[in-house]
């Protein structure tokens, strides 16, 4: 199960995760998170990983294809405070570079 928590800090909007972002339910919330997102034109996101407990290969598509969404629509989207997983599962798959990561 994922938990997210959205939060505007000036014109950019952070997602709070909680949990894991695996197939079935936490890759499909933040599928339909990043969406709306990107469909009123909020498109500058920070994902905050910070509780987040693994991700799997689709939720690794999810951060794909929201990432090249915000980036054609001339925003960006960045990853925050990635656990040792997270960050594992990131690097093996090759995305990494992908995307900006702030700690």
């Amino acid at each position: 199960m994922l938990n997210i928590k959205e939060r505007e800090t000036g014109d950019e909007t952070v997602l709070d995760l909680e949990g894991s972002v695996v197939l079935g339910s936490g890759a499909a919330e933040l599928r339909s998170a990043l969406r709306r997102l990107a469909e009123t034109d909020k498109n500058r996101v920070t994902i905050n990983f910070a509780s987040v407990k693994y991700i799997d290969s689709s939720g690794v598509g999810e951060l794909i294809n929201a990432a090249a969404k915000f980036n054609n629509a001339g925003g960006n989207l960045k990853l925050k405070n990635l656990p040792p997983k997270v960050e594992q599962v990131l690097s093996l798959s090759n995305v990494l570079s992908m995307f900006e990561i702030e700690e």
